[in-house]
């Protein structure tokens, strides 16, 4: 992955992140890497705690950025949020899996959260 790839997706998650918080949610962790795959952030609301994918992009030319959330990457997401939760950690809170969408735009961020994106 390329330096400007990298800082993209970086900027996609600060964004992510601090829509997310404003909301509401919590933070718990940001880019958790499992044996199984990497997380891009955990969050909570309530008694959600929520694994989120996010995908950002420059342009809409070649798809939304949601659209880049396949069943084989979201097939991975849940076996690293299943590791995650074997750990023991949250233990009674209900897990959600969402996508936060970030287009990059001259006026800032334009943000998407999909919440329940994709189910076990």
């Amino acid at each position: 992955m390329t330096l400007a790839r990298q800082s993209l997706g970086r900027w996609g998650e600060e964004a992510a992140s601090a829509f997310l918080q404003e909301r509401g949610f919590q933070v718990v962790a940001r880019n958790l890497r499992t044996p199984l795959g990497e997380i891009d952030l955990i969050v909570r609301q309530g008694r959600d705690l929520v694994f989120v994918e996010v995908k950002t992009r420059r342009t809409a030319r070649f798809g939304a950025p949601q659209d880049a959330v396949t069943v084989r990457k979201q097939r991975q997401i849940i076996r690293a949020a299943q590791w995650y939760l074997g750990s023991g950690r949250h233990g009674g809170l209900q897990p959600r899996f969402d996508v936060v969408a970030v287009l990059a735009s001259a006026a800032g961020p334009r943000i998407e959260h999909i919440a329940n994106a994709f189910t076990l």
